[in-house]
């Protein structure tokens, strides 16, 4: 019996020096390692002890990063452990394989957002007019699949993801605030479709996720047994799920408990695949 493990990485298991929530006092912080540059500054974070677990959760299961990031983006990450063979950029439209990306599986995407959403050029067209130069920092198409803002939060006024998200939803897109980035996404371009994609590759007998955003939520939806961290945009709305646990952990530390969680689970499903391959053999035996 073999396990997948699908989590979102920023503000799940990496975490940003602005987000990661270290309120102890300072002799009690918790060793951090980098696992991500940029421009040759170090930009992500997760613990040792995280690390450590990570590595060991690799080793054992069939891990698969996935992120909303693009695959440049994904490319900077230096994840503890063996390296993943499958990994899931811009919200399922890239799927890797062995560190490539997937040609069929991202055309296969392309064509289902071309039959059941507005097209990109509307919506950016439409962030282009309603973003003031006040609070915009920049305006970014990723993949050539979304679109994004990245904003000065402090300054951006309290009703405009709302007002987005009413005209994004009946032209078939999505809308996420994600610390300093509102995304606007298609609706068919989800994580899960191409978690679902691996698990019929792999043969996978369960599925454990975990993630903070909304654009998570198909993720955790599908997966057998899922996790989210005690901040974020779902901890924001009270978001939760049957099947899902919340850790009571913010910022890095959640991150580390979080990793802990999918650790002991896939460990225990690993247990109970093992004592059932023995006693199989044992009775071929008899």
């Amino acid at each position: 019996m073999s396990v997948l493990v699908a989590s979102d990485l920023d503000r799940t298991l990496i975490y940003s020096a602005a987000a990661l929530g270290l309120e102890m006092p300072d002799a009690e912080a918790p060793r951090l390692l980098c696992v991500e540059t940029y421009q040759g500054k170090p930009l992500s974070y997760l613990t040792e002890t995280a690390a450590g677990l990570l590595a060991e959760l690799v080793r054992t299961s069939v891990f698969v990063p996935t992120t909303t990031r693009t695959v440049e983006q994904y490319r900077r990450i230096r994840l503890p452990g063996p390296a993943s063979r499958f990994a899931i950029c811009a919200n399922g439209g890239q799927l890797l394989v062995n560190g490539e990306p997937d040609a069929d599986w991202h055309q296969r995407v392309r064509d289902a957002l071309d039959d059941g959403c507005a097209p990109l050029e509307e919506v950016r067209a439409h962030l282009s007019a309603t973003a003031d130069p006040a609070w915009l920092l920049k305006e970014r198409v990723a993949e050539e699949l979304f679109a994004y803002l990245v904003v000065r939060r402090e300054l951006l006024p309290e009703g405009y993801v709302k007002e987005l998200t009413q005209w994004a939803d009946p032209r078939g897109w999505t809308v996420s605030l994600q610390g300093r980035k509102i995304y606007a996404v298609p609706k068919p371009l989800t994580k899960s479709a191409a978690v679902a994609e691996i698990k019929s590759r792999t043969g996978a007998d369960e599925v454990l996720a975990a993630g903070d955003s909304l654009l998570d939520t198909d993720l955790l939806l599908a997966a057998d047994r899922a996790w989210r961290p005690g901040h974020g945009e779902l901890a924001d709305i009270g978001w939760s799920a049957p099947q899902l646990t919340v850790v009571e952990e913010k910022g890095v530390a959640a991150g580390e408990a979080i990793v802990r969680a999918l650790g002991e689970r896939s460990s225990v499903t690993w247990a109970r695949a093992r004592s059932q391959v023995i006693r199989a053999v044992s009775r071929g035996r008899d």
